[in-house]
């Protein structure tokens, strides 16, 4: 059944009968002909095509494992329109640059006006989302927040300087809501169950039972999470999704729980979310996730997609297994529950069967003794593919080193563990000896490639370096690398 796309945009309900795989930023500037909405490098770096996406926002609140949730205000978060489709805005409200002002200018745009922010002005209506975005979501939010919140946003002719004066002056003054519809609003445009037009056809089950059922009714159906991957080959490539199945409104991938020992993610969750719940657990985890994504990504990309590509130079990977992570594989014929470091089979291979999906990941929460490190190691210290990323997870009891598990990415055709370094850490005192003894077991294991990324000699040497910035920083001895 043909359905039409139904969503608010800039507060307005607005149909669409158009593919559901067509990318927000094409429409927009072919259709309604907003074309302040730019297309740069169509891959969501550059942060040209940010529009703010906003939904009813759930937030999931746990005590031992008994979840409830609290509805709240609509949630506005920015996106890559070059990398989203048509269909992942059905029954969401999409603000563009030109949606933000009404009467008057939007405090974010007249700052940046005032402020002398914008030169060529190409990039400006992205900064401006961005920004609005951050105004809108994170009440007293710091020069840090701002930083992150143009990470994904790129600039080259005014400089960042007056740019974060101008997001300065918005925060200072308490922000800015973006005026939309409210809460009730989005009953009018529920998403549709099934969304098909000129071939394509896009389903977007709302339970995990019914997700089963079309993985096997339709096999070779795209799994879609967030898109950030898979949208880089639809905007770059103009490769066409002829049937999709979103993981997005499932709500049994979209919980998050807590318990006493352990969080546990849905795989439709996003990095966003994530990151939300880890920090207070794993700084160094959260500082992984800020780099590997911006906001734009972060707030699309999946915990489960992340997996799920099987990536050998992901980045979340090596962090969940050196954790301990374990995910949960979900079919008709039932649950299975692997550790995450047995889920990889080889070069973009997996466990998962043909009829199943990644259903949650869970880690378990520090314990006494324990000491967690995950370092990346890549050309660019923000939104970068890793050449090298390690993670480190030691558990130390009366001075000796009890247990120990250590994970690289970009090493092998998998993440994989490095069970003999590990082996050379555990019952020792983590001293000078074991650290070297280490580092020589990591070498010894991997056999990298050379690639545009770095050398295998390159790679190794960095990989065993690593196993000492880890013993240096235990010992408080790290300093800190700033992004200049």
């Amino acid at each position: 059944m043909s359905q039409t796309i139904r969503f608010f945009l800039n507060g307005q309900k607005q149909e669409a009968s158009v593919r559901p795989d067509m990318t927000v930023l094409d429409w927009l500037r072919s259709t309604p002909r907003l074309t302040g909405t730019k297309e740069g490098c169509a891959e969501g770096d550059c942060g040209a095509c940010s529009v703010l996406i906003g939904d009813p926002w759930f937030a999931p609140r746990q005590t031992q494992g008994e979840e409830t949730h609290h509805e709240g205000e609509v949630h506005y978060h920015a996106a890559n329109s070059c990398i989203l489709a048509m269909g992942q805005i059905d029954g969401r409200a999409l603000v563009t640059v030109e949606g933000l002002k009404g009467e008057q200018l939007h405090p974010v745009q007249e700052a940046m006006a005032e402020n002398g922010s914008s030169q060529c002005g190409f990039c400006t209506p992205g900064i401006v989302i961005s920004l609005a975005g951050l105004a809108a979501g994170k009440a007293g939010a710091n020069d840090d927040d701002i930083h992150d919140a143009l990470a994904g946003n790129l600039c080259r002719c005014t400089g960042y300087r007056p740019i974060v004066e101008a997001g300065r002056k918005v925060i200072r003054a308490g922000g800015a809501k973006i005026a939309g519809p409210q809460v009730a609003a989005f009953a009018k445009i529920e998403p549709h169950a099934t969304i098909s037009a000129s071939g394509a056809t896009f389903h977007q089950p709302a339970s995990l039972n019914v997700l089963l059922q079309l993985r096997k009714e339709r096999p070779e159906a795209i799994l879609l999470g967030g898109g950030t991957d898979l949208g880089v080959a639809l905007a770059d490539y103009h490769s066409g999704w002829d049937e999709v199945v979103s993981l997005a409104h499932v709500s049994e991938l979209r919980a998050v729980r807590e318990t006493e020992n352990h969080l546990s993610f849905g795989a439709a969750v996003t990095w966003e979310e994530v990151l939300e719940r880890v920090a207070g657990f794993y700084p160094s985890f959260a500082t992984l996730i800020r780099r590997f994504g911006s906001t734009q990504i972060r707030s699309m990309g999946t915990i489960g997609g992340n997996i799920g590509t099987a990536s050998p130079i992901g980045d979340g990977p090596p962090a969940l297994i050196a954790l301990g992570a374990e995910v949960e594989l979900a079919s008709l014929s039932g649950h299975r529950f692997l550790p995450l470091e047995d889920f990889f089979l080889y070069y973009r291979k997996t466990e998962l069967r043909p009829d199943e999906v990644i259903a949650s990941v869970s880690i378990p929460k520090p314990g006494e003794g324990q000491e967690f490190r995950v370092y990346k190691i890549s050309k660019r210290y923000d939104q970068d593919i890793s050449t090298v990323c390690a993670a480190f997870s030691i558990v130390r009891e009366e001075g000796q080193v009890r247990s120990a598990r250590i994970a690289y990415g970009g090493m092998a055709a998998t993440p994989q563990r490095a069970g003999q370094a590990e082996q050379a850490l555990v019952g020792s005192s983590f001293d000078r000896k074991a650290i070297d003894a280490c580092a020589a077991a990591i070498t010894a294991q991997f056999k990298p490639l050379t690639d545009w990324r770095g050398s295998a000699d390159y790679r190794l040497k960095v990989a065993a370096n690593l196993a000492e910035r880890f013993w240096r920083d235990v010992a408080g001895e790290t300093v800190e690398v700033m992004a200049l």
